[in-house]
């Protein structure tokens, strides 16, 4: 029986060690899918600013975030930069966002259960 030639074996060991790294690949794509069913579905977050007219930060502004399936509102005071943030949010629900201060009030936003986005920043503009 004749040998291989040195580099021939070579590259026929390489050829085995890929083979069963692309056979083992459906499995771990499959281990990784599990895993994350197992943690369950991801939660949603919304952040962004309350800005005036002119785009200025506005403190203390009432963020709502009104969950249209149970009809809860949660309210949040807008830091100093104007920001807020809600998370843990349901992938499965509509919920309504606006803004109040001094008796304005921003323009109502929706963020529907149909979009796929897990992360939404929305500047709220309350006009004075």
């Amino acid at each position: 029986m004749k040998r291989m030639p040195v580099s021939l074996r070579s590259f026929a060991g390489k050829l085995i060690v890929l083979s069963c790294c692309i056979a083992a690949f459906p499995v771990a794509v499959r281990s990784a899918a599990a895993f994350a069913q197992q943690r369950g579905p991801e939660q949603r977050v919304v952040q962004g600013k309350v800005v005036d007219g002119a785009n200025v930060p506005i403190k203390g502004a009432v963020v709502y975030l009104k969950d249209t399936r149970s009809l809860t509102v949660k309210s949040f005071f807008s830091d100093a930069d104007g920001g807020y943030r809600y998370g843990q949010l349901s992938q499965n629900t509509d919920y309504q966002l606006w803004a109040e201060n001094s008796g304005k009030k921003s323009a109502v936003k929706t963020i529907s259960s149909f979009d796929n986005k897990n992360q939404f920043y929305i500047n709220l503009k309350i006009d004075k």
